[in-house]
């Protein structure tokens, strides 16, 4: 009997990998390792490990890997402020980099020649995937069948119809969901229109502004150096924190998101997300680091927090530039420590107060009331240093009757 070679597929228990177990077992001739990464997703794991067996896995990888994730991913991508296109927090993408570890670990561990992901050809995943598992065991060979055979959706469907797959969607309700302790991602039927308000049925962890309750909810987040460790006074650990405030912030509306997104393939996607915990924290961590560092620094980072947003939208988790950029931000936040308070009603997240032992504001020289400290006239020669060069210019370049007379 000729030994088949072992491949190791990212399982989400889906349609497109419950699909793809057959599709590279039968079609392509691999012994196919279902590799399980639960990053936050996983009810059920022993339905999920039955699915892939069922599917025809010869074995299944299940990882419980949420500490994991929010320790290793999304804490950092928190201390960048992460936002891609200054709106999402890039729940899907953190996951690909941690999924892409252990694939490649599995390989290694059942001696697999290969990797394979069901990403389509149009999405950003296959880019992440690939990048991932390059930048780690650049030897293990990528397999994309649903980008090498161009399947859609609806391909997928039909297949898993023909071959009497057990699969969570169907053409009525045709949503694809992707989601993670960071945050939710909604696809799919009528939200593909730009100009159709998602429905309600489409969201899963936050509640309409209408259903939200009519009072605000304050939440107190205490930081470590820009790690956020408590709620309400309570330690909790990394995915706890997460979990808990993203309860709170999705009773209250706070998290959706419904971006007009510019994939890396150079095509505009509108995306739907829900992420009510890194709205949240990102709105404290940002708030906290207005407190307690120096503007200087401040403006570089928010141009260096743009970048790491695209680095991890675009694949290159695993590389020296996510190194050097964090060794950034670990120094830019050594006295990022305190507490910020939140406010969320009806959809909104608000930092409404703040208190650090390294805040920098001083009473003394802000107020202009009783016991003001500044001295006024200092800021007569900072000005007039300032402006030399424009006094400069002007006398140079100006006629009597000023700037651009004829």
């Amino acid at each position: 009997m000729t030994t088949r070679d072992k491949v190791v597929l990212a399982y989400s228990g889906g349609l497109d990998t419950s699909v793809l177990v057959r599709v590279l077992s039968n079609d392509y001739g691999y012994d196919v390792v279902a590799c399980h990464i639960d990053v936050g997703e996983a009810r059920d794991p022993e339905y999920i490990v039955t699915r892939a067996k069922k599917a025809g896995a010869v074995a299944v990888e299940f990882v419980p890997a949420q500490d994991e994730f929010a320790k290793d991913f999304c804490f950092p991508a928190l201390q960048a402020n992460a936002l891609y296109q200054g709106v999402y927090p890039l729940s899907a993408a953190l996951s690909r980099p941690l999924i892409s570890r252990h694939l490649v670990a599995a390989a290694r561990k059942h001696g697999a020649s290969a990797v394979a992901h069901g990403s389509t050809g149009k999405g950003n995943d296959q880019v992440r995937f690939d990048l991932a598992v390059q930048g780690l065991a650049p030897d293990l060979k990528v397999v994309a069948p649903q980008r090498e055979k161009n399947m859609t959706r609806d391909d997928a469907i039909a297949y898993a119809a023909q071959h009497d797959i057990d699969i969570p969607v169907t053409a009525k309700k045709p949503f694809s969901v992707d989601e993670n302790i960071w945050g939710r991602s909604i696809e799919g039927g009528v939200l593909e229109d730009p100009n159709q308000e998602p429905p309600e049925d489409a969201f899963a962890w936050t509640k309409s502004w209408k259903d939200a309750p009519n009072e605000p909810r304050h939440v107190v987040v205490k930081f470590e150096k820009g790690l956020p460790v408590a709620l309400d006074g309570r330690a909790l650990g990394p995915a706890a924190l997460i979990k808990a405030i993203g309860a709170i912030a999705g009773e209250h509306g706070v998290g959706r998101i419904d971006l007009m997104e510019d994939r890396m393939v150079g095509i505009k996607s509108r995306e739907n997300y829900e992420c009510p915990a890194a709205i949240s924290l990102i709105t404290a961590h940002r708030d906290l680091e207005r407190f307690t560092t120096l503007g200087a620094s401040q403006r570089v980072k928010q141009m260096l927090d743009q970048k790491y947003a695209e680095l991890i939208y675009e694949g290159f988790w695993f590389s020296p530039y996510r190194d050097a950029l964090q060794a950034f931000n670990d120094v830019h936040d050594q006295y990022t420590t305190g507490e910020v308070t939140l406010r969320m009603f009806k959809g909104s997240v608000v930092a409404v107060g703040r208190t650090s032992a390294y805040g920098l504001y001083n009473h003394a020289l802000s107020t202009y009331g009783a016991g003001d400290a500044f001295d006024h006239r200092a800021a007569e020669g900072f000005i007039k240093l300032t402006g030399l060069q424009l006094q400069l210019h002007a006398r140079m370049h100006s006629t009597p009757a000023g700037p651009g007379a004829k």
